[in-house]
């Protein structure tokens, strides 16, 4: 990166605190970079009420040199680049601490200068330094992070679900659902998610926006959505175990359609019965959920799954290992056995060979000497796409993304990195 351009990091603040103009145009860039509508003074007030209680971190490349006349200010960054910490569920109820990335944009006239790159270079080495295992996002574009050592981890689809006479669910109720006022969710959304993060392999601990958005209370545009609705699932005991939160979208669409704004439930029988209460809903004939799982047990409820119509099956979650020794060893494995792997890393943060031995679940890593013969050769980004069992290693090796030098050994890594159920993240960030 040349010299016209300086790296700054500062917290995010809200509105009255110190530092709060750098934060506003930090946020302005940053919604021009996802081409959305410029917002209103109100509605990053807001946003930045969120950030700051999410303790975030933004980073920006800001022009050092003269700005050309009738440009955008100095003040504003020409790139940006967010952080926050939360917890990933690694699978049998672990969590572990992880750098999640987010906001990451590049003015269209300042590309090419080497500005992501050291952002996101000396981020990684930072939280590596500061102990974290673990850095993950979500991403927009398919071809940029791979070069960083990101490897798509989860995976979620949209689905339209036909909740005319054709929904029939092979489930006998043995809760209740009701409707709530939305602002319960203020409250309720943030404890019940918390039982489905130490459920789920992939969860990723939710940022305060989430709750707002399912109260209706922030939607996306920056103001309060009057039209969502919200049920609650009573499990035993008379808990709340669940709930959905949804919007009716209007009688110009057809067929008329129910969204699922959000959907978490924490049993097996408050998901099935959320779903029977949302096909009961009177006059509507569809619902769609864009964040729904790819292994899905509503498909196996239904009398006839082909009430289901999936399209736009897409990766969710990007992870990226920082430290092999803390990450491999923070997970409990239902195989025993002993893997050598030979990590290649664009980076430079975890290259070397690593031998991975589990012994009643539990692992022992230790680095070995680069001659030792390997059992599987990966980069970081394969091996980071393996860490929660959703992406099978016996594909990555007949793509080529991972070689195979014991006979066997990819099968034997994919029975050693399986997870209790099915991996799904309902976190985007």
């Amino acid at each position: 990166m040349s010299d016209d351009y300086e790296i700054r990091r500062f917290m995010a603040v809200a509105k009255g605190e110190a530092g709060y103009p750098d934060a506003e145009s930090w946020v302005k860039a940053v919604a021009f970079g996802f081409h959305d509508p410029t917002r209103t003074l109100e509605h990053v007030a807001k946003s930045l009420e969120t950030y700051s209680v999410d303790q975030r971190i933004f980073t920006g490349a800001y022009q050092t040199r003269q700005v050309a006349p009738g440009s955008l200010p100095a003040e504003v960054p020409v790139a940006t680049f967010g952080t926050l910490r939360k917890t990933l569920n690694i699978g049998f109820g672990r969590l572990l601490k992880t750098q999640l990335v987010t906001a990451v944009t590049v003015r269209t006239s300042h590309r090419r200068r080497g500005l992501l790159r050291r952002m996101m270079s000396e981020d990684l080495a930072m939280a590596k330094d500061d102990g974290v295992a673990m850095a993950a996002l979500t991403a927009s574009e398919g071809s940029i992070y791979g070069r960083f050592g990101y490897g798509v981890a989860s995976f979620e689809r949209t689905v339209k679900v036909d909740t005319t006479a054709r929904f029939r669910l092979n489930h006998q109720a043995v809760g209740a659902v009701d409707i709530a006022d939305p602002r319960v969710l203020l409250d309720l959304a943030p404890e019940v998610f918390e039982r489905v993060h130490r459920l789920t392999p992939g969860s990723i601990g939710r940022q305060e926006w989430y709750r707002q958005l399912a109260s209706g209370t922030l939607g996306r545009d920056g103001k309060e959505d009057p039209a969502v609705k919200v049920a609650l699932h009573y499990g035993p005991g008379n808990t709340v175990d669940g709930y959905v939160s949804y919007k009716f979208l209007g009688w110009d669409t057809e067929p008329y359609t129910v969204e699922v704004v959000d959907l978490v439930a924490a049993t097996n029988h408050a998901y099935l019965e959320l779903w029977q209460f949302l096909a009961a809903i009177d006059l509507v004939e569809r619902v769609t959920w864009a964040e729904a799982p790819v292994d899905d047990p509503l498909a196996w409820a239904l009398a006839d799954p082909r009430c289901i119509e999936s399209a736009d099956g897409r990766d969710m979650l990007w992870l990226r290992i920082l430290d092999i020794q803390k990450a491999l060893e923070a997970r409990r494995y239902p195989v025993d056995g002993r893997l050598v792997l030979a990590v290649h890393d664009p980076l430079g943060l975890t290259t070397g060979t690593y031998a991975l031995e589990v012994r009643a679940g539990e692992a022992a890593v230790v680095r070995l000497d680069a001659e030792e013969p390997a059992d599987l050769t990966l980069d970081v980004s394969a091996l980071s796409s393996i860490y929660l069992g959703a992406v099978c290693p016996v594909t990555l090796a007949a793509a080529g993304r991972i070689r195979e030098h014991k006979q066997g050994a990819a099968l034997q890594a994919r029975g050693m990195f399986a997870v209790e159920r099915a991996t799904h993240c309902l976190t985007h960030f």
